[in-house]
Order: C-alpha cells, then structure tokens, then sequence
C-alpha cells in the first residue's frame, strides 16, 4: 500500500491536487488509534489520500468520504478499488451541504473541503457527532494567512482568509465546543462537544 500512497502524492503534486500534509495526518492516525475511532464522516475526498490513510489505522474503521468534484470523485473511487478497501470507504458524489444523513452517527468528522463553507460544514454535520466524538478540521493557518504570518494580496485569497478567520472565532466563541488548535502543519483544529454545558 505504501506504493499506492506514494503514487497517490505524486499525482496530487502533477495535478495540483491539495492533499493533507505528512504532519497534519501523522497527527490524525495517531489521535484515531489513541481515541479507539471507528466510525468517520470525512468532508471533502480529494482523490481518497486522506480516507486511505485514516482508514488503514485500524480494520474496523469506516470512512464516508464527500466529495463534489467529478474528476476527484473518479479518482478517489480508483484508488480505494487499488487499496482494496470497498468494504472500508464508502464514497459519495454530491455536494456536502446537499448530503441528507439519517440514522447514523460518527466518532469523527474531518472537515477538509471548501474552506469558505467550514462554518455550514461544522453546524450541519455536528449533530451526526456521537457524544464523546470530535471534529476535525483543517487549514485553519492556511499557509500562514488566516493566522497572520503572510498577507493575503488577491481578492479571492482575502476571501477565503476572512472567511477561515470568522470560522475561527465561531470555534472560539462555540458555547456548544471546545476547541483546541493544533500548530502542526498547516493547522489543525480539534472540537469536542462540552457535555458540561458552558
């Protein structure tokens, strides 16, 4: 599997695919095996790195993966076929805003997608969270500019960025979470329900 993993970097490097960082992964499959996770909603597939990964931490683990793009869905689909993990995945084309879920409930959900929807990503998909479950999402720096290291120049950039910084202070201020922010590649964001109440 591990060739298929390589393979899989080098395509998303040609095709100027964004895939999770080495770190920011490295960081999930140990958080998967340490909170005995088997159950995963990931939102935004790619073309499966991620899904692959988490999902080869354990043999029980089942991934739902999201994924809008066709060419990346195709894509994803081939490579958990390559990996022989059918049984393991299961991969879904549609938008994940559009996604209706019932009767069903995840130790886990990634948010890796169009960052400008992360906010209507974490309040739709919050309530299929099991009780000691947490959401996981990613790119909260982005490469340094929702965190202020670099200055975003270009009108989408800016977009993009005002939009990450807001989904932060929601996390922030999320009397419903508790968030933890991880600075290990390109940020991570940890929120696990606080069944305190606040």
């Amino acid at each position: 599997m591990k060739d298929i993993i390589l393979e899989m970097e080098r395509y998303a490097i040609a095709n100027n695919v964004p895939i999770i960082e080495k770190d920011s992964i490295a960081f999930i499959m140990r958080y998967i095996k340490m909170n005995n996770v088997k159950n995963i909603l990931e939102i935004g597939s790619a073309i499966g790195y991620s899904a692959i990964l988490m999902a080869s931490t354990d043999p029980d683990i089942k991934v739902t993966t999201i994924e809008k793009d066709e060419s990346r869905y195709m894509e994803c689909l081939k490579n958990v076929k390559k990996c022989n993990f059918e049984e393991k995945i299961e991969v879904v084309y549609q938008d994940a805003l559009d996604v209706n879920l019932s009767d069903v409930s995840y130790d886990l959900i990634f948010i890796d997608a169009a960052k400008g929807q992360y906010t209507k990503f974490f309040e739709k998909f919050k309530y299929f969270l099991k009780p000691n479950g947490s959401i996981i999402s990613d790119n909260i720096n982005f490469h340094g500019y929702a965190n202020g290291e670099k200055e975003a120049t270009t009108k989408g950039l800016k977009g993009i960025v005002t939009k990450l910084k807001s989904y932060r202070e929601y996390l922030e201020n999320n009397e419903e979470f508790t968030t933890k922010f991880i600075d290990i590649g390109d940020g991570l964001a940890i929120s696990f329900r606080d069944n305190n109440g606040k």
